[in-house]
């Protein structure tokens, strides 16, 4: 009999009821007390639900409070020393504190000032994790009680679950070392002591499998990797003799790692058939005989319906091989990247609503396959009939396909997508335009999202206030900002982004071929929810969308206002994207609607156009011999949005919580003016780069860090630009927080950017003495 599976599920709630107890508990409304008890609701709903379902194995410590990996760090006792941490169980304060930084009171007396831990994106997702530090000498012992403490909890429900670890290869490839340059694979030996204690503290429980996530084992084939799996897995097993092993891998397929990957002593291996349908030849030519497969059929990472058809041809493929004892059918990874429940959706039309599967309803897509295995097709025909009606709607509806859209594609020619001069002579008529000073300050776009700001969305949405009540509140919203800036000095003004919901939410609702959910949340990181529209059929731009807020800014100062656009890149990445043509054709769509916006910026007297590209690295698969198309066609949309300027407008984009450092040659072929990156939590690590590699134009690195409530000191800025200004040309920097700023209060907004300012101005000083 086949076994039904899960990954993961989605931790912040169907309703982001964890998001709210933590912010509540960060702010001191609530105890500890109080935001467990939230917490161990929500868990209990996930498992309740995920068993009433059919699904056989439940995974626990699949919860978070904030990050998984930061759990990972939490459990083996690998915290930073600067945390203070005595070396006993790993307490609360110190776990936020790592992951947000600390200022104010000590636990002892005195004060503290604390960075938070770097944080990056998780693979090619959305999704960022804590970047574990790691010394020459780490030491690891157990620090932590969660995974015992949640197997426990479900256990009590009557639910023996699957418990979840971070595998010891990719926990320790994740990481960082600090101090000096060493491998971290180095400390594999320490650290497979303490998983060995974990193993045996969850065996004493009660647990049968456990899920070990190896990412890594997707990537192209490397030596270290090789050797340091089979060092774990072989020591993992001399002491699994009770319970069963089950390597995850996800995001790509293992084809170039399979001549080894075959030979580790585990008993079960998952494998991402969504994002690699064509391993299941690779496997099948060698597959070991007593080897366990958990089949992801069901997309992880999107909101469309399952083609039973194709998993059912799939199947077949796969029983013929393995027969059905050998076999688990799972989705593709942890559901965590999807929102909850499409039941919650109301506004949603039937048809939209009938392509689309969300958490919840993916477990019964998962369950259903597992009956088709188990019971034959007739036990599910009303099912696999469903699926055919709903996606056979999808492919003939015609709210998917606009004609004049494709055909604007094909008309595109080479030069508009090349800008009218070389930077060099660019430059030279920006300096004229703009005026601005050595080091020009500005901020990367958005402003705190009050609590007036956001009561003013809501009393709309709900019909309380009119459209001009509410375009009046965003104006003097503006107004604010716009005066904050003025009175902080700042060269290059924004708005300030109060008329918008989200960075790409905002544009979508404006764009033909979106639509959008009440409860679609997934988390981004920490207690930061996003709610991804669906794009569903083609993409165009029907009016201007922010023309009319960018030139009321601009007309309340004479300093430039940068217009504020979000890249195709980034829209097309941070949305559900159909997945009935290729990527790269809706990524160019989307980049011909942004171009028209830029153009009209610029009709307007808009001098400044920032298109941010947070997400241009997630476009990357994990294997790097697939990234030269890629980033081929995503270089090609950004300078297809932003190449139609006169050589006087100055293009920005910006990125971050990535790792560039490995495509600064594709950035640089955007060729953006000026590009601000997020440099600040990793203490300016990306400067070493720019030693070897000379970005060709203007940078700004982000100084400070946004994601953290501490307000960083003028000497502690100062000393990052010294840093900046040691590898890079002063004439060609710009300083600038890290991120936008709306996440954050005024009072911590006003505090950091007048010390921005004012680091800004003392090493222009300094310059002007030389």
């Amino acid at each position: 009999m086949a076994i039904a599976s899960n990954l993961g599920f989605p931790r912040i709630g169907a309703k982001r009821e964890i998001k709210m107890a933590v912010e509540a508990y960060w702010a001191g409304k609530i105890s500890q007390e109080t935001l467990f008890e939230n917490a161990l609701a929500v868990k209990r709903q996930n498992w309740f639900l995920q068993r009433d379902t059919g699904i056989q194995h439940i995974p626990s410590n699949d919860f978070s409070l904030y990050d998984h990996v930061l759990d990972m760090i939490a459990l083996v006792g690998a915290v930073p020393a600067r945390y203070g941490w005595r070396g006993d169980q790993v307490d609360l304060e110190t776990y936020f504190a790592m992951a947000r930084g600390m200022q104010g009171r000590a636990r002892g007396g005195g004060s503290v000032d604390l960075p938070a831990m770097e944080m990056t994106k998780w693979f090619d997702t959305n999704y960022h994790y804590i970047v574990p530090e790691f010394e020459p000498a780490q030491k690891f012992r157990i620090a932590s009680e969660k995974p015992f403490k949640e197997f426990q909890e479900a256990l009590s429900l009557g639910i023996k679950t699957r418990p979840v670890l971070l595998g010891p290869v990719s926990f320790l490839k994740l990481g960082k070392p600090k101090g000096m340059f060493f491998d971290t694979l180095d400390l594999l030996p320490d650290l497979l002591e303490v998983y060995e204690e974990i193993i045996i503290r969850l065996v004493t429980q009660g647990a049968e499998w456990i899920q070990w996530d190896e990412p890594f084992l997707v990537m192209d084939p490397d030596e270290a990797i090789r050797k340091a799996c089979k060092t774990a897995y072989s020591y993992l097993r001399k002491v699994s003799v009770r319970n069963k092993m089950l390597v995850a891998t996800y995001f790509g397929g293992i084809d170039g790692n399979w001549n080894w990957v075959k030979d580790l002593p585990i008993d079960a291996l998952h494998i991402d058939f969504v994002r690699a349908p064509g391993s299941l030849k690779v496997l099948f030519s060698d597959f070991p005989g007593a080897l366990m497969l958990s089949a992801g059929l069901i997309d992880g990472r999107n909101i469309w319906k399952n083609d039973f058809t194709k998993s059912i041809a799939m199947l077949r493929e796969i029983r013929a091989e393995i027969g059905d004892d050998r076999l688990m059918i799972a989705p593709s990874c942890s559901l965590l990247h999807v929102p909850a429940d499409l039941d919650l959706e109301e506004k949603l039309d039937d048809e939209l609503k009938g392509w689309l599967a969300f958490a919840k309803q993916k477990l019964n897509e998962v369950h259903t396959l597992t009956e088709v295995v188990n019971q034959g097709e007739d036990a599910v025909l009303d099912e696999l009939a469903a699926n055919q009606r709903a996606l056979k709607s999808r492919k003939g509806s015609p709210r998917i396909h606009q004609p004049e859209v494709k055909a604007r594609l094909k008309s595109v020619r080479p030069e508009d997508v090349k800008r009218q001069s070389p930077y060099a002579v660019r430059a030279e008529k920006q300096r004229g335009k703009l005026r601005l000073p050595v080091l020009p300050t500005t901020t990367i776009g958005s402003f705190p999202q009050t609590s007036g700001i956001r009561s003013a969305r809501r009393l709309l949405r709900d019909g309380q206030i009119s459209q001009a009540d509410y375009d009046q509140k965003m104006r003097e919203d503006i107004q604010h900002a716009i005066a904050k800036q003025e009175e902080l000095g700042l060269d290059v003004l924004v708005h300030g982004e109060p008329e918008r919901n989200d960075m790409v939410e905002y544009f979508g609702e404006h764009f033909s071929g979106f639509a959008f959910t009440q409860a679609g949340w997934v988390q981004s990181y920490g207690s930061r929810c996003v709610k991804p529209p669906i794009l569903f059929g083609d993409v165009a731009r029907p009016g201007p969308i922010t023309v009319d807020w960018i030139t009321f800014a601009q007309s309340l100062t004479r300093k430039p206002v940068k217009g504020m656009l979000t890249g195709p890149v980034t829209i097309l990445e941070w949305s559900f994207v159909r997945d009935d043509q290729p990527r790269s054709e809706t990524a160019k769509q989307i980049a011909l609607a942004v171009r028209d916006e830029v153009l009209d910026l610029e009709k307007a007297g808009i001098a400044v156009i920032q298109i941010d590209e947070p997400a241009f690295r997630e476009i990357l698969p994990l294997a790097r011999h697939e990234w030269p198309a890629c980033l081929e066609w995503a270089t090609e949309c950004f300078r297809l949005a932003t190449s139609g300027v006169r050589d006087e407008t100055q293009i920005h984009t910006h990125m971050c919580y990535a790792e560039f450092h490995d495509i600064l040659d594709a950035i640089a072929r955007m060729d953006a003016d000026v590009i601000t990156l997020e440099a600040s939590r990793s203490d300016m690590e990306l400067l070493q780069v720019f030693k070897k590699f000379r970005y060709p134009n203007e940078i700004g690195p982000g100084v400070y860090d946004i994601h953290s409530p501490r307000v960083p000191s003028k000497e502690e800025i100062i000393g990052r630009l010294e840093k900046v200004v040691t590898v890079l040309p002063p004439q060609r920097v710009w300083v600038n927080p890290d991120c936008g700023l709306k996440t954050r209060d005024w009072k911590e907004t006003e505090l950091s950017l007048k010390n921005m300012v004012q680091a800004a101005h003392e090493l222009r000083c300094k310059f002007a003495d030389k």
